[in-house]
């Protein structure tokens, strides 16, 4: 039995370390799925007030408790900020919520889904529904099993009007340790359209671990010139047990600027009927950070190149 998971008398628990002072204990009813793909391992369980549950390797993922808080955050805010979003670009996002909720809006035209773990996707069509309502099969999505920083590259000028990373965090010997430095996000802004819009998940935005997301937010914003705009958010993520956060880099358009009006003006007429977590009220709010990650990021962040990535610790 691995030392992630183990028994008590009360039931079973997945143990997931989450920094040297922070172990939590996760209580499973039971395992529905569980194997190996070429990239990693996976676990999908039961478990109490969370309901279904996926882990990566003994980490937790995401629940259908609130995994639309974390995926209206990881989409929204940018689909929104775009005055038309007609093509889409998703790297990772393997649970397909993020395809779905970019789908959500009925400007886009195409969306290309590019993740590299073609067995993890397709447990994930059978078992997680829940997650992707089947927008796998929508004509406007297109599911490639590449690696992404190869496909950006590879797409410079394919205008790109909106762009989402939603990777894992840049672990040592991972798939992404350099999708989160300089020289990835200078590729980004070539692939976007004239006025795109960039977002992508940052880590953890609490004082346990604001590393990640001060030195992503320092990368960013030195690069002034292909991003104009460089704003940090957060969502209330409870299966995460703390804020989760995400960055917004855009060529052309503040997402500061939009009032309340605007968002649901823009939401009503794509057709967005289904948030239940970014509301055009609620807006503003997730673009005020607490004071401790602005001093984060003065304390803590740095430019992260790929001779010097960031390497998550935690």
């Amino acid at each position: 039995m691995s030392d992630r998971l183990f028994s008590q008398s009360t039931g079973m628990f997945i143990a997931e370390t989450h920094t040297d002072a922070v172990t939590w204990h996760f209580s499973v009813d039971r395992f529905l799925v569980e194997g190996h793909t070429q990239f990693q391992q996976y676990q999908i369980v039961e478990m109490p007030t969370f309901g279904k549950t996926l882990f990566l390797d003994y980490k937790i993922q995401s629940s259908l408790l609130d995994e639309y808080v974390y995926h209206e955050s990881m989409v929204q805010p940018a689909m929104t900020t775009h005055p038309n979003p007609k093509k889409v670009l998703v790297c990772g996002g393997g649970e397909g919520a993020t395809l779905w909720q970019a789908l959500q809006h009925n400007t886009v035209e195409h969306c290309d889904m590019v993740d590299l773990d073609e067995e993890l996707v397709d447990m994930v069509k059978v078992h997680m529904k829940e997650w992707h309502h089947d927008c796998f099969d929508d004509p406007r999505a297109n599911l490639v099993h590449k690696d992404a920083r190869k496909w950006v590259e590879d797409h410079k000028g394919a205008n790109y009007d909106v762009i989402l990373s939603d990777l894992p965090g840049p672990i040592e010997g991972g798939p992404a340790l350099y999708l989160y430095t300089k020289e990835y996000f200078q590729r980004v802004a070539e692939a976007l359209s004239d006025d795109g819009v960039f977002v992508l998940q940052s880590g953890a935005c609490n004082e346990t671990y604001p590393y990640c997301f001060a030195a992503v937010h320092e990368t960013l914003d030195s690069l002034k010139e292909q991003f104009p705009y460089v704003r940090g958010y957060y969502g209330l993520v409870t299966t995460f047990q703390m804020p989760w956060g995400f960055i917004l880099a855009s060529k052309k358009h503040d997402p500061l600027e939009l009032t309340p009006e605007l968002i649901a003006q823009r939401l009503a007429e794509r057709g967005v009927t289904t948030n239940r977590y970014y509301t055009p009220r609620f807006h503003s709010a997730m673009f005020t950070l607490p004071e401790y990650m602005l001093r984060a990021i003065k304390q803590h962040g740095r430019i992260l190149t790929d001779a010097e990535p960031f390497l998550w610790e935690a």
